[in-house]
Formats: structure tokens, sequence, C-alpha cells
């Protein structure tokens, strides 16, 4: 299905000659090419007109705050300044009060998908203070400025682009009134577009996937993507541990996919507080404490299922102790 053409003309009449001024007062320019080549595969691939995709280009805005913004993401500070961000008072009480709001709902889909309450409220809470900080950029703005001016990732942007016209042609949703984040997350659990298309759900049964203002769809959504990367109903997602000799720095590496056994771990002088199967794989961290000890903790399953979220131990650790905290406060 295409869009209503005079819907379409001024919706893409928009990208090109907005992005080609935008780009005068930023540090990057645009490329130009590869916006033209862009034009050319949805309309060969995907169906759309041409001059209606450069009418909606024209709208879209370089931003230099969102260039800004890349450059220094939140995931490289220290693990104990990052931690801060997220572990606080404020957010807890937030994710108690979303908890005890949604409580019928979360149940239903912790029920459905295997995942604990806790764990969706965290990420809801981490993502957009529930709700409350969806993110102040159009979107078409967001994946137009990293895709065309954004050389280190302008492929992946592409993409998310790409899949943003496809996402709001099937949802009959104008794409230039959707708002989210500098790299272009929606919604209340801030889903990319391409995991949008490929894990939101309509919970509700209301006929609409609504991340941004329905509780209900962003619950769901959120316990659906983590089912479909593998999460495992009862497993554990990470375990404290101690260390002793040298050996286990053998086993300290930046990959969050589990690829070490129980018992090699415990081989290496990792020391755990309880016992797990010998089978279990997980992956060893060292984080940085602010103290001259790090901290030494074992990811499984489950938290590298968090990782694919957003691929950083940090980020993951955040959402699994923040979750620990509002269900421990509630």
């Amino acid at each position: 299905m295409i869009f209503n053409k005079f819907y379409i003309y001024s919706l893409f009449a928009s990208l090109t000659l907005g992005l080609v001024n935008q780009s005068i007062a930023s540090t990057r320019t645009v490329d130009k090419q590869d916006m033209q080549r862009f034009i050319e595969e949805m309309a060969r691939q995907h169906k759309f007109k041409r001059d209606e995709l450069e009418a909606l280009l024209d709208n879209a805005r370089i931003h230099q705050s969102i260039l800004d913004a890349i450059a220094r993401p939140a995931e490289a500070k220290p693990w104990y300044k990052y931690r801060t961000i997220f572990l606080n008072q404020a957010r807890i009480n937030g994710g108690v009060k979303f908890w005890n709001d949604h409580a019928i709902t979360l149940k239903k889909a912790s029920q459905r998908y295997g995942v604990p309450a806790e764990i969706m409220v965290a990420i809801i809470g981490v993502e957009t203070r529930y709700g409350r900080h969806k993110g102040s950029f159009p979107v078409i703005d967001s994946l137009a400025t990293l895709a065309f001016a954004y050389p280190p990732r302008s492929r992946f942007f592409r993409g998310e682009l790409k899949e943003f016209l496809l996402m709001t042609r099937e949802e009959k949703i104008d794409p230039l009134k959707q708002m989210g984040s500098y790299a272009g997350a929606m919604g209340m659990p801030q889903f990319i577009s391409s995991s949008f298309r490929n894990y939101a759900v309509d919970f509700d049964g209301d006929g609409y996937r609504d991340l941004w203002n329905n509780p209900a769809d962003a619950i769901g959504s959120v316990a659906n993507y983590f089912k479909r990367h593998g999460w495992k109903k009862g497993q554990p997602v990470v375990a404290p541990v101690t260390t002793k000799g040298k050996k286990f720095k053998r086993l300290i590496r930046r990959e969050l996919k589990p690829g070490w056994t129980y018992s090699n771990l415990k081989k290496h002088g990792i020391k755990f507080k309880q016992t797990y199967p010998n089978q279990l794989k997980g992956t060893l961290l060292e984080l940085d404490s602010g103290t001259k000890q790090p901290e030494y903790w074992v990811g499984w399953q489950n938290f590298y299922v968090i990782s694919r979220y957003n691929h950083s131990a940090h980020y993951s650790m955040a959402v699994y102790q923040l979750a620990q905290e509002i269900r421990k406060q509630r």
C-alpha cells in the first residue's frame, strides 16, 4: 500500500533541501550521492515514488547536536559513574509506581513470554523514565542526519531510515510527526525502526502497535523482544564473583556472548557465592568500581540477551541492578 500522493509529497517534501540547507551550518556535509542512491533503492525495491521521496527528504534537518551526542555515548563512562545515572531513588520509585500501575499487564506479559516483570519495568525506566522522556528529535531528522552526514555508521542508519519509512507506511502514521532519540529510537521502550517492525506487538488487541502512548504495547513488545532474542525463563542473569591468582585474566574479554562454562570459570580461579550447572556458560566481566579493586561479574545467557537491547555491559548491568532494586523496594 502506498501513501496518498499529496500526503507523501508533503511528507517527503520536507529531507533534500532541509538536509542541504542545514548542512551549511553543520560541521558535517551531506553525502548527496548516498542520498540519491538511497532514493533509487527505495523506489526500485519498495515501490516508493522518486519525486515523493526527494520531497520528504527535503524536510529533514541535519542536527549538529545529534552528531555531537553520538560521539559521546553515556556507555563510554566508567561503570561507577554510569551506574549513578540509573541507580537512584527517583528512578527506583518511578519503577515501583509503574509496576503498581500496570501490574496486571506485566503479569500477563511475564506469563506469555517468560520475562520477569522487573526486567520489563527496568528497561522502560532506563530508556525513558517510564515514558516521561521519549525523545525530542523528529525521527526523520535523526535518521537522515546519521544516514547522510555521519560516515562512521551511515550504512547502519540508512538501513534504519529504510525501515522507518516502511514502518510508517505499514502502520499508517505520519513520518514527519514521530519523535524519538538522537539515534532514532522511539516510544516508551525506545525501539529503533527495525526492532519495531520485527518485535513490536499489539499487546492489548486494539489493532495498533503504539509504543509512544500505550503502556500495554510497550510492555508486551519489550517482553517479546527478549523472548525472540533467547531469554531463558527461570535462568540466572548475572553473578557477582571474586577471583584468585592470575589465570582468570585470560578469560576477560569485551565479547558479551557466553563462552566459558561454569566449571571452566572455576578452574581459572573464579569463585561463586552459589553453585550452578557445570555446563552453564557465562562471560567474565571486569567493571571499574572507582577504586583500585575492580568489580568482577559473570554474565549468563540472560545477561547477553539484555545486551541485545544495547550492546554494552554497563547498560545490561544497570538494567539488572535497577530491576533488583525495584523488586526489592516494591
